[in-house]
């Protein structure tokens, strides 16, 4: 085993010791649940919300797309530089920091007039995500020991599970009542607002100062590697934009390539790398990040095109798709409250992920065979079978590297999990948007040409705006959509494939009992 993977020794268990009683950690973890609550239920209402955003604003699949990625992609981007941030500075402001900017991005989102203008607040709702997603992980890792985290791992699953379950529900809702879209983005401001109150109120660290370094260099890097990377695949292919064999395409991803091979470098050499390479090379981390993107995938792609799924190829409204996506809900809140629990009593926690994984495989593949006229209990088993496997692993793959690294860098190994997951949903979103789009095309063109229909509906086979087309092309479109959504889901099963090797490989360490 390497030796960066034992439990910590001695002294690092006296250093590290708790700093709160019970009732404090308790009374702690209901501020940073309040704060994830806010920006979970904020992106589940926008899933089912964006079929009507974009019929509204005049919006592509392309646009749709993007709206869920840059939030990803200003996620992924910057929880690495929380994470360190939290190893550096008061965890406490930086988690309100974060929410402060998650406020900001959700009025500016609810008040947007155009794509140009919702992409951007969805921007800074992502690094206010981004805040939330590293701060509370940090905040969970420094307060409570690893022997009883999968426990408060499982309330944080249980609160994605009741935020996801009452997301869509109340997107649908609010879509539907006479507030209208905007009221999808407004909605958890209030909420967050609460949460930074009670953050205050009740959560207490103690902050060890010591001298800090930023490394900007490498968080400049790492941010437009990832970007151009994500703009080349939404972009490639289109025949409005460019070729696979054209020079915006070797520009972009040879100089994507070139920009990460210098971020290696230059965090080679950082004082404090925003990703510590020798943290993320250990086995367990390395395999937990290859298993992290894997199932960010299915995870962030299943959420995006699911609702899309039963809105256009069903013609369900909001508040309906919202309801036939619960299963996957209920699927959600059963694996990561059960693991949760099982694994702070029994110690065990490699055989929750080698389960969630084979679960989410199946669960994709069995949504990978729909179509526009597919059963629904069908769906509903696949749904939750993939709710069961993303709840079995989401949590349990951080906790199993928090595991295995000393508290002082438990804010950047577990940032860097949820870095490479949100990068794998970017990836995910954008690749298998642009498949989406693609094939909806493709199917889209064949079926007028079978119906005689004249002409490509206002956009193209990429347009969303379905209220604009005529009822033969608008039911082409529908149909299209329906096996397209069949063809994503497939793709996503593939990929979530490789998180059950990761799994097996990984070695189980027992869960220290000491923070």
């Amino acid at each position: 085993m390497n030796p960066s993977e034992k439990p910590v020794d001695r002294t690092e268990r006296a250093a590290d010791k708790a700093q709160m009683n019970q009732r404090e950690v308790l009374r702690s973890i209901a501020g940073v649940l309040a704060s994830f609550f806010a920006a979970m239920l904020a992106t589940t209402i926008v899933s089912i919300a964006l079929p009507t955003i974009m019929d509204e604003l005049g919006g592509s699949q392309t646009d749709f797309n993007w709206v869920l990625t840059t939030t990803l992609l200003a996620n992924a981007a910057t929880t690495p530089i929380w994470g360190k941030l939290a190893d550096l500075f008061d965890k406490k402001k930086l988690l309100q920091g974060g929410i402060l900017l998650f406020v900001l991005g959700s009025v500016l989102a609810g008040f947007a007039m155009n794509i140009p203008m919702l992409l951007s607040a969805r921007v800074i709702q992502g690094i206010g995500m981004g805040g939330l997603t590293a701060m509370g992980m940090a905040v969970i890792g420094t307060v409570i020991a690893p022997r009883e985290r999968g426990r408060y791992s499982g309330y944080f699953g249980a609160v994605m599970a009741v935020s996801t379950a009452t997301g869509p529900l109340l997107g649908g809702l609010l879509v539907d009542s006479p507030l209208g879209w905007r009221w999808c983005f407004f909605f958890g401001v209030p909420i967050s607002l609460f949460s930074i109150w009670l953050i205050h109120r009740t959560l207490q660290l103690k902050h060890l100062k010591r001298k800090v370094h930023i490394d900007w260099l490498g968080a400049f890097l790492l941010t437009v590697a990832v970007s151009v990377l994500l703009i080349w695949v939404s972009y490639v292919g289109k025949p409005t934009a460019f070729g696979w064999n054209s020079w915006q395409t070797y520009t972009m991803v040879f100089g994507a390539l070139f920009l990460a091979v210098f971020f290696v470098l230059v965090e080679r050499r950082a004082i404090e790398p925003i990703i510590p390479l020798n943290i993320i090379v250990t086995r367990t981390t390395a395999l937990a990040i290859v298993a992290s993107i894997a199932i960010g995938v299915g995870m962030f792609g299943s959420g995006a095109f699911i609702g899309q799924y039963f809105q256009i190829a069903r013609e369900a409204s909001p508040t309906l798709a919202g309801l036939m996506t619960l299963p996957m809900i209920v699927g959600n809140f059963t694996g990561s409250v059960t693991s949760g629990q099982l694994i702070s009593r029994f110690g065990r926690w490699k055989v929750f992920l080698v389960i969630g994984s084979v679960t989410n495989v199946l669960g994709l593949g069995l949504l990978g065979s729909m179509d526009a006229d597919t059963a629904y209990p069908l769906l509903a088993v696949g749904m939750f079978l993939n709710g069961v496997g993303m709840g079995f692993m989401l949590q349990n793959l951080v906790l199993a590297v928090q595991n295995t690294v000393k508290v002082t860098d438990i804010g950047a190994a577990s940032s860097s999990v949820a870095f490479f997951r949100s990068v794998g949903g970017s990836a995910g979103v954008a690749v298998l948007g642009a498949m989406l789009s693609d094939r909806v095309t493709d199917l889209v063109a064949a079926g007028l040409n079978r119906q005689g229909v004249g002409g490509m509906p206002v956009g193209g086979g990429d347009s969303l705006n379905l209220s604009a087309m005529p009822e033969p092309v608008r039911l082409i479109v529908e149909n299209a959509y329906g096996q397209a959504t069949g063809t994503v889901f497939m793709a996503s099963a593939a990929v979530a494939a490789v998180a059950i090797l990761c799994v097996l490989l990984i070695k189980e360490v027992p869960l220290r009992q000491s923070v």
